[in-house]
């Protein structure tokens, strides 16, 4: 019997980083803290047991509220949420849950292609648009996906419902509004194709996102290729797992002898497989354990009279340079690990191999019974030892994190840590990422020097073979595009904002808000007409300005700078009235009067009846430009906005308490005067 198991079979990229991060969190567990997943983590009722056994307890969205209350300093609760997502008002009880209790916390452990939906939906919610997705509609990644989108939307289990549809005029009370379109993750092939060409026919401007899983995609081609060779296909896999149906499905259209099986011991209770099947195809779900797998395969050998041949010939036994191996550690020293691999050679770690800080000590790191990863160096039989490197699955690992960071257009962090030619390298998980020039954000011939020794984020946005392209453009880009819409959705006619001046024309200047610009055109700068905007900002200046109109379809707002409280006006009716003596500037005369500055921006004119008691010939007589006088405030028109002066006023006011003093008085006060 040749049995032949399929290369990606098993965990996929989310669901072992689900498991890795609920398994990290039971071996750090300490004291009383509580861990419970949201529901079963993965669709494999095997793996969830074990759980259970190891003390991780499964909740609801309904008790959450009660889990955070009993959560304490001394009993601790984490939630780790399952790969398949949560809807977001799920999310929106945890998030509120943890941030109402220090204690209790939560990890969110969707899966970077169901997450890259999830932002898919929210972006393209609009009452313009509709959202279709090819899907199974209880499931619960489908339902987190659907609670993303705000506007009309469906979920069609086949290309043949969405034909059917369409058939019947379904889509067309969605009138002109755009389609968008997706697929569950784990969704097949075939059926995905058929849906593109149906809505494409349907639409000229159909919004279409290839988000099956490209770990689906590989999972899917293969068993396709390896049920057609197969005598028998066995897949394995939790009866309520999305994707292991649909390999179940493949298989059993290339293979009528094909098993679904979620336990090795199924194997004994059927008669299917018989001395006359002599391929033997193995296939598993994405949330299908190794350890599952490795069962079925040996008992799939012991079935076969050459077993012990078999499994001696199998890759599952054979150790050569360049496998991934797993081995339990068996001995530790600060200088290396020892391993049992299970076959005829001893593993060994050198120090080297594991860390590049020479201070960490392996005796601290490591304790016999630990379970290690490690790729093997060098196999020699003869000495019975095989040298073997964690560091080189660390960094493939860290890789593949990489990669799946451009698959899922996830930002991550790294380091400047040089300038090369034609851009920056920057470090990121111990992996090297070239930034072009182009990408890094710096103006074109901008000293790329300035962002060594920095943290930047970025995106990846290129894999050639071992070699990572990313941008840093493209975050700040969306970063900017993030506050610009945060802006556009808060702005408001009259709201208030303090920008910066960013540059300036004969008509007006235009202010940075905050990556979006307003202008000011140059008659709301000032309250007294000027030539240009630099006769009251600057380029760099930051000033305070409100928003007197807008239009966000065109992108364009008008600002205002000038206020009531600065209006020459304002200041002059809130401070004087009529009757009020005011000592004037002079500023320029004209045959039927003098204009005198009252305040800053308003003027008041001295009739010339109103400059001297007699009769003068002009102003210029008795006044000159620049000269300060007192005058009195004898009219105030609010509705042209003039005001009338007078120094003969107050002229006639000291002639009259003159002539009214009593003689003796006015003997005194020349007296006086004579004693100065």
């Amino acid at each position: 019997m040749e049995i032949t198991v399929a290369k990606n079979a098993g965990f996929c990229f989310g669901v072992k980083r689900a498991t890795d991060s609920l398994e990290a969190a039971i071996e750090e567990k300490n004291g009383e803290e509580s861990l419970y997943t949201l529901g079963n983590l993965i669709h494999n009722d095997v793996y969830n047991r074990t759980l259970h056994e190891r003390g991780v307890r499964v909740t609801d969205i309904a008790d959450i509220p009660d889990l955070a209350l009993s959560a304490g300093e001394q009993s601790p609760v984490k939630v780790f949420v399952r790969a398949h997502g949560i809807p977001v008002e799920h999310e929106a009880i945890l998030s509120q849950a943890s941030e109402n209790n220090p204690f209790f916390s939560y990890v969110d452990c969707t899966c970077p292609f169901v997450k890259k939906i999830h932002d898919i939906a929210e972006k393209n919610s609009s009452p313009d648009n509709f959202f279709v997705l090819l899907g199974a509609k209880e499931h619960p990644e489908v339902v987190g996906i659907m609670s993303r989108f705000s506007g009309d939307k469906v979920v069609f289990g086949s290309s043949a419902e969405i034909e059917n549809a369409a058939e019947s005029g379904f889509f067309e009370k969605f009138g002109k509004k755009t389609p968008i379109i997706a697929a569950q993750t784990t969704q097949k092939l075939e059926e995905w194709k058929k849906t593109q060409k149906i809505f494409k026919k349907l639409y000229t401007n159909p919004l279409i996102f290839d988000t099956i899983c490209s770990v689906t995609e590989m999972r899917q081609t293969e068993v396709n290729d390896l049920s057609t060779r197969s005598d028998v296909m066995i897949v394995i896999g939790g009866r309520e797992s999305s994707n292991t149906a649909k390999l179940f499905a493949i298989c059993k259209e290339n293979c009528p002898h094909t098993l679904w099986i979620e336990r090795p011991e199924e194997l004994a209770d059927n008669n299917l497989i018989t001395s006359t099947h002599t391929r033997v195809g193995i296939a598993a779900g994405a949330s299908t354990p190794s350890g599952i797998i490795q069962e079925v395969y040996k008992t799939m050998s012991e079935m076969n009279e050459n077993f012990a041949e078999l499994l001696e010939s199998t890759e599952l036994k054979t150790l050569n340079t360049g496998d991934t191996v797993v081995g339990i550690v068996t001995s530790v020293t600060d200088a290396d690990l020892y391993l049992d691999l299970g076959a005829q050679v001893t593993g060994f770690i050198k120090a080297e191999q594991i860390t590049d800080d020479s201070s960490v000590k392996l005796t601290e790191m490591f304790k016999p019974g630990d379970e290690i990863e490690a790729f093997v160096i060098r196999v020699s039989d003869i000495e019975g030892f095989a040298e073997l490197s964690k560091k080189r699955v660390d960094s493939d690992k860290n890789w593949q994190s990489v990669v799946a960071a451009e698959a899922n257009g996830e930002i991550l962090t790294g380091k400047v840590v040089d300038v090369v030619k034609g851009g920056v390298s920057v470090i990121v998980n111990s992996n090297r990422v070239f930034v072009p020039a182009s990408q890094t954000g710096v103006p074109k011939d901008g000293d790329l020097s300035t962002l060594k020794g920095t943290d930047v984020k970025l995106k990846v946005i290129e894999i050639k073979g071992k070699k990572a392209i990313g941008s840093i453009k493209a975050v700040l880009k969306e970063e900017r595009k993030a506050a610009e819409e945060a802006f556009w959705a808060s702005i408001e006619e009259g709201k208030v904002y303090t920008g910066k001046v960013k540059s300036m024309t004969a008509f007006g200047a235009f202010v940075d808000l905050g990556g979006v610009d307003g202008m000011v055109h140059k008659t709301e700068l000032s309250w007294r007409p000027i030539s240009s905007p630099a006769a009251v900002v600057s380029v760099g200046q930051e000033i305070t300005v409100f928003v007197k109109s807008f239009d966000a379809e065109k992108k364009r707002i008008s600002l205002g700078y000038k206020t009531d409280d600065t209006n020459p006006w304002y200041i002059f009716t809130n401070n004087y009235a009529v009757g009020d003596v005011v000592s004037v500037k002079i500023v320029s005369m004209m045959p039927f009067g003098a204009f005198a500055e009252i305040v800053d921006g308003v003027d008041g004119l001295i009739h010339i009846s109103q400059i001297a008691q007699e009769k003068i010939a002009k102003p210029a007589d008795v006044l000159e430009i620049g000269q300060v006088v007192d005058a009195k405030i004898i009219a105030i028109d609010e509705e042209t906005k003039r005001i009338s002066l007078s120094i003969r006023a107050l002229l006639d006011e000291a002639q009259a308490e003159a002539e009214a003093m009593p003689a003796d008085a006015e003997e005194a006060v020349v007296e006086a005067t004579d004693a100065e």
